[in-house]
């Protein structure tokens, strides 16, 4: 396949898994904590809570959705070039996201971070 499809392929996996992560963290941050909902009110209410929860499964949506486009661009380049981006452009964008989204404090080592795993990137695919 072409490089330009491979890249829409990756792009696709990027955007589609950062959105799930920002939907599934913003959903269990309004669900609250699991484990004092576990100990009140059993197991059964905390997986109704969260079935319930319409962000959440939107996001469970998103992650089906993106692996489901890693699964396509994957026939149609090597897990070589695939995986690695793909995991490094999700780390990115969910620092972003993380910031821009959910107004988390993103500290100067995450996006240390980020840069070294961009600066991979590009070295990849070259």
């Amino acid at each position: 396949m072409t490089a330009a499809l491979t890249w829409a392929g990756i792009a696709s996996i990027v955007l589609t898994a950062t959105a799930g992560d920002v939907l599934q963290s913003r959903a269990m941050k309004e669900i609250g904590d699991l484990g004092a909902m576990r100990r009140e009110k059993g197991l059964l209410q905390v997986v109704r809570r969260v079935v319930s929860s319409s962000r959440f499964m939107l996001g469970l949506l998103f992650m089906a959705l993106a692996f489901f486009s890693l699964l396509i661009t994957l026939s149609w380049d090597d897990v070589s070039v695939i995986g690695p981006a793909s995991a490094s452009l999700t780390f990115i964008a969910n620092a972003f996201a993380a910031r821009i989204f959910l107004k988390e404090r993103v500290d100067h080592r995450r996006w240390l971070a980020a840069l070294f795993v961009a600066g991979g990137v590009v070295m990849l695919a070259r």
